[in-house]
């Protein structure tokens, strides 16, 4: 099976030179995920809502891959501030409390554009 390159559309993919996610065979590959509302280009002030859109952008990338958010086996969150961990993951339990992939939570000094607050990866695995 070939690569496939997915887009949400997201200006920074082709400024940036990346793909929302790259299929190989049966491994879905999302990238580094922020919190824009993509339809809007708005940013969320709230972490917790941040996440809720890097979620809802996720859930559509793997539907349009041809998987689901049950086939999501890892998943890394990077937070700029200790003070957002607990709406964050509160935002990951609404969505993976029942799936339970492996993840990890990373304090980072910064992201890429004033206001990020979170990033997500996901890594899914088509179930058989």
């Amino acid at each position: 099976m070939s690569r496939r390159l997915i887009s949400t559309g997201s200006p920074f993919e082709k400024t940036y030179g990346y793909s929302r996610a790259v299929i190989e065979g049966d491994m879905c590959f999302v990238a580094g995920t922020t919190g824009y509302d993509y339809a809007t280009m708005q940013l969320p002030e709230d972490a917790g809502e941040q996440a809720r859109n890097i979620l809802r952008t996720v859930a559509s990338v793997l539907k349009d891959a041809g998987f689901a958010m049950e086939d999501v086996v890892r998943k890394q969150i990077f937070i700029t501030s200790r003070d957002h961990a607990r709406s964050v993951l509160e935002a990951c339990g609404e969505v993976f409390a029942d799936i339970r992939p492996a993840s990890a939570i990373y304090i980072i000094s910064d992201l890429l554009e004033p206001g990020m607050k979170v990033e997500i990866e996901i890594t899914a695995k088509r179930r058989t």
